[in-house]
């Protein structure tokens, strides 16, 4: 799967652009502050309709403007001309010219896997930060878990509403509230089946990568729902949550949210038995996130059997020679690579000789073939 070009409009310091990318490696060099990682974050945008960067506003819209559009042309056997038109208060999205309604329907078409200076937050963020992690990967393997997903999300609000009104004395049908948490818990335990799957799988595949990166064994990734299961059979999950639910009703009520369910849940990054999050140097946990990313590559080519787009954002500047070279182990064969850095002297020159180059600066590029409208 590559991206064959992309056009900008408005979007965070791009008033407009068009590049058009090698089908292998592709480096985007510029100092800080020139673009660099908004311009992933636009490919990351065409392919999701939302940003991946957790500590940054997602007003992706240029300041003083209405609208930011992205486009570009993905391939993967045939070729989808892709469309995001982000407005104040909507999102709209065509693919082929043809206006999509379901966002389901539109992401379904690529696969992304994005490294950049935030992934630390993986481990020393806050759970919600794993959660999305874990949504978002899933919702690239399986159309079937972002519908699920978004369903849940809407139970959990009707549900949270439900208890608010309950709490304060409100008149409601308790029979509704019933099928709410019924309906619910249905979506958590496929959305808890699912999430238990990827993570087995990063654990077939994590501690083999992290070993032959750092020479050192131990490494997985520990899940930890909001209840402790039994088991993660389907009649299990949904008994033992629907319990959890009734023993803790009155807690919900003086609380007035949803107190158990994936919406709650988080994992740890676990070295040896001690959570990275606590005990591992910036170094180590730096591995760990690479470690993640590596797997997802492999768990992608298995699910999807093509090989996603691999955005890397300033990330060799933070590994030492080594471990650029174990990545790079990784993704130099059969994926399209797009690299931001500041030096390129930090690139190996082998890699230097067979890519693409492209000088960004103050939102123009300043050098290549690309077009500044």
């Amino acid at each position: 799967m590559i991206v064959k070009n992309i056009k900008i409009k408005n979007f965070r310091n791009y008033e407009t652009l068009q590049i058009d990318f090698n089908d292998n490696i592709n480096i985007v060099y510029g100092k800080n502050g020139s673009g660099k990682t908004n311009l992933l974050e636009s490919i990351y945008v065409l392919a999701f309709t939302k940003s991946h960067r957790f500590l940054i506003g997602n007003n992706l819209i240029k300041t003083g403007t209405d609208t930011a559009v992205v486009k570009g042309t993905i391939l993967n056997n045939i070729s989808y001309n892709l469309e995001v038109i982000l407005s104040k208060n909507n999102k709209q999205v065509k693919i082929d010219n043809d206006e999509v309604k379901k966002i389901g329907d539109y992401i379904d078409k690529t696969n992304i896997v994005v490294f950049y200076t935030e992934d630390l937050e993986l481990i020393k963020g806050i759970p919600s930060i794993r959660r999305k992690y874990l949504n978002s990967e899933l919702s690239q393997i399986s159309i079937n878990y972002f519908n699920v997903l978004t369903d849940f999300n809407k139970l959990l609000k009707m549900r949270n509403d439900y208890l608010k009104k309950i709490s304060d004395g409100e008149k409601v049908d308790l029979n509704y509230f019933d099928i709410l948490t019924e309906y619910f818990v249905a979506k958590s335990v496929f959305i808890y089946q699912m999430r238990d799957k990827f993570i087995q799988k990063l654990n077939k595949i994590c501690p083999k990568i992290y070993q032959k990166i750092t020479g050192h064994e131990g490494f997985e990734i520990v899940n930890h729902p909001s209840v402790n299961f039994t088991d993660y059979k389907a009649e299990t999950l949904k008994k033992e949550l629907t319990a959890m639910l009734e023993d803790n009703f009155d807690k919900e009520l003086k609380l007035k949210t949803t107190l158990y369910g994936p919406h709650r849940d988080d994992f740890d990054f676990i070295l040896n038995g001690q959570n990275l999050k606590n005990y591992g140097s910036q170094g180590q946990q730096r591995v760990a996130v690479i470690t993640l990313k590596l797997s997802e590559i492999e768990i992608l080519k298995d699910y999807k059997q093509t090989s996603p787009i691999v955005l890397l954002d300033d990330v060799f500047s933070e590994l030492d020679i080594q471990k650029r070279e174990s990545l790079l182990t990784y993704i130099n064969h059969d994926c399209q690579v797009i690299i931001t850095t500041t030096d390129l002297d930090s690139i190996d020159k082998s890699l230097l000789e067979n890519a693409k180059l492209i000088n960004i600066d103050n939102g123009k590029v300043v050098k290549g073939d690309e077009i500044n409208e």
